[in-house]
């Protein structure tokens, strides 16, 4: 499981995320990323936040499907910098998705946003 101390809890770090941060978009989920110098200061542990909407599934799906994204996620916080936000959001395939397929969404996007940025892009 995720470590509590990275789990994204407050609505206006989930907002923040999402509308400042660069977003990677695959079948199963959309990863948005704001980086630390945009946020706050880099000594702070990255937080990790995940959106499962009613599109998904019923409760029990919708809760299936955040528990995997969750232990998905786990390997890739060191990956992280420090201080940034990474919100997760699971797309209504996610539901449905076999577990090699949402792994190799999530570590697909998380690819591209950590790659280095190309000039001229953020």
């Amino acid at each position: 499981m995720l470590p509590s101390g990275n789990r994204m809890r407050r609505r206006d770090d989930f907002s923040l995320a999402v509308r400042r941060g660069r977003r990677a978009g695959r079948p199963t989920v959309v990863v948005h990323l704001l980086r630390p110098e945009d946020v706050r200061p880099a000594a702070a542990r990255p937080l990790v936040g995940f959106i499962v909407a009613r599109t998904v599934g019923n409760a029990v799906v919708r809760n299936a499907t955040r528990r995997r994204l969750r232990h998905l996620m786990r390997p890739h916080v060191d990956r992280l910098p420090a201080g940034s936000l990474l919100v997760v959001r699971a797309n209504p395939r996610a539901g449905a998705a076999r577990p090699d397929e949402l792994a190799a969404d999530l570590e697909s996007a998380l690819d591209r946003l950590l790659r280095p940025a190309s000039k001229g892009r953020r």
